[in-house]
C-alpha cells in the first residue's frame, strides 16, 4: 500500500495548478486513487498559489495535505513556508532560478534544479514546472513517462494543442537534468 502527499507552491502564472492537474490526470489513468486540490490568492497571477495532490492504492480519506513526502517550491516564500513540513525521508524539489538558499534539513533529499533557466535556454520560459515534474517523475517514479502524452491531449484545451510536443520535451529535459 502506497501514498504519496506531494505539495507544489509558487506564484500565480508558473503553473503550479496545471503541475498538480497533471500529475493527478496521470494518476487517475494508471489506476491510483487521487485528489487535486488548488489553492491560490486574489490574485492569480502573481499572488501565492499552491497545490496539493494525493496519490495512493487506497482510497483517500483527506485531500489536505499537511506533511507532503514530495516538496515542489517555485519560489523562496514557499520553501520559507513549506520545508519544515516535509517528513524525515521525504524529497524536496526546489526551483534553483528563483531560490538562492539551500534547504537547511539534512534529513530529506533534495534537488536543485535551474528549472527557470532551462525552460528558459529551451525557448519557453512558461514551463518551468514542466522542468520540474521531470525531475519528479525520474525521483519518485510517482507516475510513469509513459502515456504522458495521452494525459496532455486531455488537459490541454484545444486552442492549445500544439503545445503538446513542447510540454513533452520540456518534462523530457527536467526528467534527463543531472
Amino acid at each position: 500500500m502506497k501514498t504519496n502527499q506531494i505539495l507544489i507552491a509558487g506564484f500565480g502564472g508558473q503553473g503550479v495548478l496545471f503541475t498538480g492537474k497533471m500529475l493527478a490526470y496521470k494518476g487517475m489513468y494508471e489506476g491510483k486513487e487521487v485528489s487535486w486540490l488548488p489553492s491560490y490568492g486574489p490574485e492569480m497571477r502573481g499572488g501565492t498559489a499552491n497545490c496539493s495532490v494525493i496519490l495512493s492504492d487506497t482510497p483517500v480519506g483527506s485531500p489536505i495535505v499537511s506533511n507532503p513526502d514530495i516538496l515542489l517550491v517555485m519560489n523562496l516564500p514557499s520553501l520559507d513556508k513549506y520545508e519544515n513540513s516535509v517528513p524525515a525521508g521525504g524529497k524536496i524539489f526546489v526551483d534553483s532560478t528563483f531560490i538562492d538558499r539551500k534547504v537547511e534539513r539534512t534529513d530529506v533529499d533534495v534537488y536543485y534544479i535551474p528549472a527557470t533557466k532551462i525552460a528558459s535556454d529551451a525557448g519557453v520560459p512558461t514551463l518551468a514546472n514542466m522542468v520540474l515534474l521531470g525531475k519528479v517523475i525520474k525521483e519518485t517514479g510517482v507516475i510513469s513517462l509513459d502515456g504522458m502524452k495521452a494525459m496532455f491531449e486531455k488537459i490541454i484545451s484545444a486552442k492549445r494543442q500544439n503545445l503538446i510536443e513542447t510540454n513533452l520535451a520540456t518534462i523530457e529535459l527536467g526528467y534527463n537534468f543531472q
